[in-house]
């Protein structure tokens, strides 16, 4: 098979790229080892910057999200007993909007599928050659028989544990990591939401986070160990642990409702220099992982592939490499500033064990602060619903 961008992995960077590509005049091939329906029904965090919303609505696929999503205008940060509101809008002028990964991955497929691009779930043996050349090539195995792939680029979109990072030589790439002694234990529920906005709760015994995915299905969370086990933790014990996180003088209760998924999600912040080498690529979360407070992971995959969409368009229109040659500069700058904003939240707000009184002092004094002073909200806010992607 003869292509000019083959992309590995059918997550948000992948399946946007080759969206991406196809209203370009670009010919592109995605390769996804995972299936179909598997894909369409992970479930991960889906709080959209402004950003991601304006590309999804710029490119025919925010009919649905427009439909069933929601436009948040603010947040709130609890704490003492207290809820203090954020005013994303008039901070910022620009909103961020609840829409579930997944379903934004239903909406891609979708659009592929009907474009009649080519995507194939459940390859396996991927493996990536000739990497030094000008004509790479993509070996692997779909229902038993073997296939290759010649192409003018590679873009690896596999993820964390993918395979492209892999082949981006040692001597040339810098990995930078950071894990976190705590992690979260999620929990979905079937009940109605209990806040019209996100809720980000500082405690003693931890962090809480309130978030929604529907009228009926909400999200919430709370800091734990990493290596909690999720059977030592009935539902008593789930709900008890939150209303203590949350109380609160405000008047305001936790819905409750039956629990149907439970999990633990580790922490750890991570990035990859450079993102490119020669003819292979990296996006998404292949080159960068953010923890999950800050709601940068799925944003941060949908300015890298604009990124490279431009650029390759760029490439193959005006023969011009430019763009290609500042990808890498340019997605580390915005991943370095949502690594940091990302940090700053998750500092401020999650407890350590081996913290001091003089360091939660501390933390309450920042979080005084930051709902205090209009020019520390609006830190927070520009931040939060994320700089105007690159214009495509």
């Amino acid at each position: 098979m003869r292509t000019q961008v083959a992309i590995i992995g059918a997550g948000p960077a992948g399946l946007m790229l080759s969206h991406l590509l196809h209203l370009q005049g670009i010919e592109s091939v995605v390769l996804e080892t995972r299936s179909r329906q598997a894909v369409e029904s992970t479930i991960r965090a889906g709080v959209l910057e402004q950003g991601t919303v304006d590309l999804l609505d710029q490119t025919g696929l925010g009919e649905r999200m427009r439909r069933e999503g929601a436009r948040h205008q603010g947040i709130r940060l609890a704490f003492d007993g207290r809820q203090h509101r954020i005013d994303l809008t008039e901070l910022t002028d620009r909103a961020i909007t609840v829409y579930a990964q997944h379903e934004v991955l239903k909406d891609l497929i979708a659009a592929r599928l009907a474009a009649q691009g080519q995507l194939y779930f459940g390859v396996e043996q991927v493996a990536l050659r000739a990497l030094d050349s000008d004509r790479p090539q993509v070996h692997y195995r779909i229902d038993g028989a073997a296939q290759r792939i010649d192409c003018d680029f590679v873009i690896g979109c596999d993820g964390f544990h993918g395979i492209s990072r892999a082949a981006m030589p040692g001597g040339l790439r810098q990995d930078y990591t950071r894990v976190y002694p705590f992690g979260w234990f999620g929990i979905l529920v079937e009940a109605p939401p209990s806040s019209d906005e996100l809720i980000y709760a500082r405690h003693a015994r931890g962090f809480a986070l309130i978030s929604t995915r529907s009228t009926g299905v909400q999200r919430m969370y709370f800091q734990c160990d990493p290596a909690e086990r999720v059977e030592q933790w009935s539902d008593d014990r789930i709900w008890h642990e939150l209303a203590t996180r949350l109380e609160n003088h405000d008047g305001w209760s936790l819905k409750q409702g039956r629990i149907f998924q439970k999990n633990v999600v580790g922490m750890r912040s991570f990035v990859t220099e450079p993102m490119r080498c020669k003819r292979l690529l990296l996006a998404g979360d292949a080159a960068h992982i953010v923890p999950p407070t800050g709601a940068k992971g799925l944003n941060l995959a949908m300015a890298d592939v604009c990124l490279l969409a431009q650029a390759l368009e760029s490439l193959y229109r005006r023969r011009s490499w430019r763009r290609l040659d500042d990808y890498s500069d340019r997605a580390l700058q915005r991943v370095w500033r949502a690594e940091h904003f990302s940090w700053w939240m998750t500092n401020m707000l999650h407890t350590r064990r081996d913290s001091s009184p003089f360091q939660h002092r501390l933390q309450l004094s920042e979080l005084q602060y930051t709902v205090k002073s209009r020019s520390a909200m609006t830190m927070l806010a520009e931040n939060y619903v994320g700089a105007p992607f690159p214009l495509m």
